[in-house]
């Protein structure tokens, strides 16, 4: 036994504890007359595992995978929602108590065993329900997040337009529209009045908003006669979306590996960047300082901490099981404890300056509205990064088009990482269940029926359904999926 340990680590794959395969192939020794194909297929199967071509494509890889768009929008609003500041001492707390303990666990398991988030449960068959929740969870993520891309492709191509289309109120909005480009002038009294009245009554809204709720999204009020049908600029972008993470991804790590360089390292190039130019913009330090200025009394709210918990496990794209895929094509020496130390830590930065970029754009942007209260030109969640930011380019004198186009490169960019990541988990899972598939079948059918599924995303009633699989498909269910994965690993395995 002891011999058949060393030979595994040597090997650099598969440990026993793991590989139920062991107790088979004593099995087969033991009864000549058995089949000797189920161990021939397993032996096929480790020997042709795919693997990184190096150690800082996997760490490349994680890195565009876990920072997204949870750093750039999510992060931001929830921090301001949370009470600023004072937001980041339990978020801290929770990302060194849970966050980085967590992703290493993870990173642990994949590469202790070279399997994937689904075969990996052989060491708690009890617990294999787990695997597969997982699985159905990032089918869910992917789905509905290829649409949020499928949204920034949409701005992106708007954004070269000779003016931003989101600049000016359209004819049929004129009754209860103002215009996003204009700047409120110290002087005009009417025109101070006029912005009031935009922020203090509900029939009054910017074209920027008008935009992304009329024009790209199509927006229904309700949904009790049906979602109705996907607008076709939106299916474009979807399908090009999709068919950048086909390229990506239909050689396995092999090809997602290469591109993980410029997946992790352009995004940051752009952000630096765009903090550069938000630090310098007129009111920039009264909207970084609302962001941090703690809110003491929040601290003890049940709610803070549990959209600390929440924003870490979505940000760092733990229990999901893309952490384990990945892991599980490093070489068994690999050292992966720097690793999950580095992506933690840089997700954190990463989410901190996408917070004081977002919010020094955001204070300028009431600066040129005349107005002290910054909480009345943020939006929630997605409108953060679709309408607040568009509506603050639009007042830019310097080519906003460049500033549009730039953000919302970056956005995709993002994207792709991060679901190049969940992609590549659900393509290593169904590659160790059909191993005589080819590679790119398994890529192009997932591809596929993502993009068919995406579809309903991109229905004027799709925000609706959207905002339900988010909830209870991606956010609450990982608490679940935490506690049974800590407790297999921990108390079953473990002990």
């Amino acid at each position: 036994m002891k011999k058949g340990m060393d030979n595994d680590g040597q090997n650099g794959h598969r440990n026993l504890a793991f590989a139920m395969e062991e107790a088979d192939q004593t099995e087969h020794r033991e009864n000549p007359r058995r089949s000797i194909s189920e161990c021939s297929d397993a032996s096929k199967e480790t020997n042709t595992r795919s693997t990184w071509n190096n150690g800082l494509e996997f760490l490349m890889s994680c890195i565009a995978m876990s920072i997204g768009f949870g750093n750039i929008w999510r992060f931001p609003f929830t921090a301001y929602e949370n009470g600023g500041g004072v937001f980041l001492i339990p978020y801290i707390i929770v990302l060194f108590l849970v966050g980085k303990p967590f992703y290493y666990m993870e990173m642990i398991i994949g590469q202790f065993s070279s399997y994937s988030s689904l075969k990996v449960w052989s060491v708690s068959p009890a617990f294999a329900g787990v695997g597969w929740s997982q699985f159905c969870s990032t089918v869910a993520l992917m789905t509905y997040y290829s649409s949020l891309m499928a949204i920034t492709l949409f701005f992106l191509v708007a954004s070269f337009s000779a003016e931003l289309p989101w600049a000016k109120c359209r004819e049929e909005w004129r009754d209860y529209c103002i215009d996003s480009s204009n700047k409120i002038d110290g002087n005009n009294i009417n025109n101070i009045s006029a912005f009031a009245e935009l922020f203090d009554k509900n029939q009054r809204r910017s074209s920027a908003e008008l935009y992304f709720l009329k024009v790209v999204l199509q927006e229904k009020d309700t949904i009790d006669d049906g979602i109705g049908l996907p607008d076709w600029k939106l299916m474009v972008c979807l399908f090009v979306s999709w068919l950048s993470v086909v390229l990506i991804t239909f050689r396995g790590v092999k090809s997602s590996g290469k591109a993980s360089y410029f997946l992790a390292i352009f995004p940051y190039i752009i952000l630096i960047s765009l903090l550069v130019r938000a630090v310098t913009l007129e009111g920039a330090g009264n909207g970084i300082l609302f962001f941090v200025t703690p809110q003491w009394s929040k601290l003890l709210e049940p709610t803070v901490w549990y959209a600390a918990v929440t924003q870490c496990f979505f940000s760092l794209s733990v229990c999901f099981g893309a952490i384990i895929t990945y892991s599980s094509h490093n070489d068994f020496k690999h050292n992966i404890y720097r690793d999950a130390m580095i992506v933690t830590s840089l997700d954190t930065l990463t989410s901190f300056m996408a917070g004081c970029t977002i919010f020094g754009i955001l204070g300028n942007l009431a600066h040129e509205m005349g107005m002290e209260d910054i909480d009345k030109v943020v939006k929630s969640g997605a409108g953060l990064a679709f309408i607040s930011y568009p509506d603050a380019i639009a007042k830019f004198n310097f080519l906003p088009q460049l500033f549009a186009v730039l953000f919302f490169v970056m956005m995709f960019v993002l994207g792709v990482g991060s679901i190049v990541g969940m992609v590549s988990g659900i393509i290593s899972s169904l590659k160790e269940k059909l191993p005589n598939v080819e590679i790119w079948k398994i890529v192009v059918s997932v591809c596929l029926m993502g993009f068919a599924v995406s579809t309903i995303y991109v229905t004027p009633g799709g925000q609706f359904l959207l905002a339900l699989v988010d909830y209870y498909g991606t956010s609450f269910v990982v608490f679940v999926l935490a506690f049974f994965e800590i407790t297999a690993l921990t108390w079953v395995y473990g002990k």
